[in-house]
């Protein structure tokens, strides 16, 4: 029995079936509303746009980081066991070499960032869990604990843009191909 015969039906079934198949949908879904897209539209850029209303000061914020985040990140910031729990505080340069930790005071070029990473991946177990205003604190908090900030001053949306960060003028973007 030839070959030619069963592959001539299937080329035919993929060439004409084709089309009905991909005109069909599953009804799965339903269509993105403009609202759905602001709820998780929230990244915070580094001149402070889309910074929301709020605030908060170092005060405010160890009490919360105290609460929420001393298991990850130990007593002043310092650096828990697990993976991804880090030092946030301190930090040799970077100039250092490869291994040199990373952290905020090192490594971030705007304090915008580390309000937005807070926003939406802290706590670990509850992201995106935290007040405006909580986490506004937590920044100040964590700026004040690197010494970038007073202990009583306060951030919000115009004040957190005007931090300057000790790495803003060195800050290499790691995948400059990927913008």
């Amino acid at each position: 029995m030839s070959m030619r015969k069963p592959l001539l039906a299937i080329a035919m079934t993929l060439t004409f079936g084709a089309g009905a198949a991909l005109a069909q949908s599953p009804g799965l879904g339903k269509p993105v509303s403009e609202a759905d897209i602001e709820a998780w539209d929230i990244a915070v850029l580094p001149d402070g746009t889309n910074l929301p209303p709020g605030s908060g000061t170092p005060v405010q914020g160890a009490k919360i980081y105290a609460e929420k985040c001393v298991a990850c990140h130990a007593e002043g910031g310092k650096g828990g066991a697990g993976p991804g729990a880090g030092p946030l505080v301190g930090g040799e340069p970077l100039t250092n070499g490869i291994d040199t930790a990373k952290t905020i005071a090192n490594y971030y070029a705007y304090a915008t960032t580390v309000f937005d990473y807070i926003r939406r991946a802290m706590p670990y177990n509850a992201p995106r869990s935290l007040a405006d205003n909580e986490v506004y604190a937590l920044t100040a908090y964590i700026l004040s604990l690197n010494k970038l900030i007073g202990e009583n001053d306060a951030m919000d949306a115009k004040t957190l843009p005007q931090v300057k960060m000790p790495n803003r003028d060195n800050w290499i973007m790691p995948y400059p191909d990927r913008i």
